[in-house]
């Protein structure tokens, strides 16, 4: 066995398969697999703080790379042969404001902002790393299903190396204009499919398997790899402490599970001390996690899942033609690939789920813009999510509290401007059919005639 291989989820199976060998489940069992590593035969930081001296060789792109600068913690690929495009040059914010809303101590509450990556959100950590393994196996076609994000990644990655051709698989009217915009921009073959999310996913599984086509959406395990990554910053940004929750929205599951196995490799190797707990928040609309782990009991168990818990649920939702439906578009997922290993994560990290709606999470989006940073719906599930969760006393007012930021606020500014609007017909239109019927945060342009006395009256009155 290599120091790095692929292995099966799935304790009862364990089988391995080779770094090069392009495949997204087990052949023997058909689960989820991991990235391994035989960290006996690997150099292992003696610590965390090992990683600092690579910020003072940020000419060296790898360097300055948030994703390859922790590759001594994901080295299934020579670094040279690693994929950047300068991923992961993100922060870690305190925020007074916002936790004051969700009635957090002072201090106590950190936002991990992803929409500062090159695409304008969290993905482009996976790509990183799916596209270094695609170039180690000599890939030169790579496709994705979306809701947005993963394709305009995958997109800006083929166009900026021009390593590989884009194909791209969207559901119909299931994508938000600012997400859409990338993909075409940055020359992607798009398309658009009758069906949402989940017929998209279903269907480029079944292409990439006819057509020897490189897969980048989460199930592929080297995704996972690098968005691991964002758990290696925000430890970064805390001193290398361990928060005592990760609040992150829930969509396809592959965040959860990529931060789940980064907190428990670092713990299996000595180099942190304990693990945080993990919330995994659902939209309400979209919030198949929630109803199978909250209200049916659905649990990782050590490795044996009682799954028809799951194909029951699923077969409800073909019954009743239910499919996912809110405007955080980012997690409009009924059928999460990732299942399984969020599963394992929430075992790992003592974690929960919950589910916010549409006007919780357009409400605590407001609050995250008006102290400073801009994030998409979804984004903002994190932040809803930490509220419910500190209202019914699971999170404590002192504890040290980290949400994730997925996505930047421009990826989706048709839903922020119908909130700030003012314009009733507009807020209709665009987020009343969603059940948002407030918008107690807004910040709606106040309309003032072209007269320098009645600006200068308006400025008086409303500043």
């Amino acid at each position: 066995m290599t120091s790095a291989f692929q292995q099966c989820i799935d304790p009862q199976c364990g089988a391995t398969y080779a770094i090069d060998d392009v495949r997204v489940a087990c052949q023997r069992c058909g689960n989820l697999l991991d990235v391994a590593y035989a960290w006996d035969k690997l150099p292992v930081p003696r610590s965390l703080t090992d990683f600092e001296p690579k910020w003072a060789r940020r000419n060296d792109p790898h360097c300055f790379s948030g994703v390859w600068r922790f590759h001594d913690l994901l080295p299934f690929a020579p670094l040279p042969q690693c994929v950047t495009i300068g991923e992961g040059q993100t922060l870690l914010l305190g925020s007074e404001g916002v936790a004051r809303y969700i009635g957090l101590t002072p201090g106590r509450l950190h936002l991990q902002y992803e929409g500062m990556n090159p695409s304008g959100s969290f993905k482009d950590n996976g790509m990183s790393a799916a596209f270094s393994h695609a170039r180690l196996v000599g890939a030169n076609r790579a496709a994705c299903a979306s809701t947005g994000n993963t394709s305009a990644s995958l997109a800006l990655y083929c166009s900026a190396t021009r390593l590989m051709r884009a194909v791209i698989f969207i559901g119909s009217g299931k994508i938000a204009y600012g997400k859409l915009s990338q993909a075409l921009d940055y020359g992607a073959l798009t398309l658009q499919i009758t069906g949402d999310f989940d017929d998209a996913m279903a269907r480029v599984q079944e292409v990439c398997r006819q057509e020897g086509i490189y897969l980048v959406n989460s199930l592929n395990p080297f995704r996972l790899e690098g968005q691991k990554t964002i758990m290696f910053r925000v430890l970064e940004g805390l001193g290398w402490q361990v928060p005592d929750w990760i609040v992150v929205p829930g969509g396809n599951l592959g965040n959860s599970s990529a931060f789940g196995k980064a907190f428990h490799e670092l713990y299996e190797l000595g180099l942190i001390d304990r693990m945080p707990r993990l919330a995994v928040i659902n939209a309400a609309g979209a919030n198949t996690l929630y109803q199978l782990v909250e209200k049916r009991g659905l649990r990782w168990n050590g490795g044996r899942p009682q799954m028809e818990i799951a194909r029951r649920w699923y077969d409800e939702m073909d019954a009743h033609n239910r499919r996912a439906s809110t405007i955080a578009s980012a997690i409009e997922i009924n059928r999460p690939v990732n299942l399984t290993k969020c599963l394992r994560a929430l075992e790992w990290c003592n974690g929960v789920v919950r589910e916010v709606t549409d006007q919780e999470m357009l409400d605590a989006k407001a609050q995250v813009g008006a102290n400073g940073l801009g994030c998409e719906p979804a984004s903002a599930a994190s932040v809803a999510g930490a509220k419910r969760l500190l209202d019914e006393g699971v999170i404590g007012p002192d504890d040290r509290v980290v949400c994730i930021l997925t996505g930047h606020q421009l990826k989706d500014p048709t839903a922020t401007v119908a909130y700030h609007s003012g314009d009733q017909a507009k807020f209709n239109e665009v987020l009343g059919s969603r059940g948002i019927h407030t918008a107690p945060f807004a910040n709606h342009a106040i309309p003032v005639p072209n007269d320098l006395d009645q600006i200068i009256n308006a400025i008086k009155t409303h500043h």
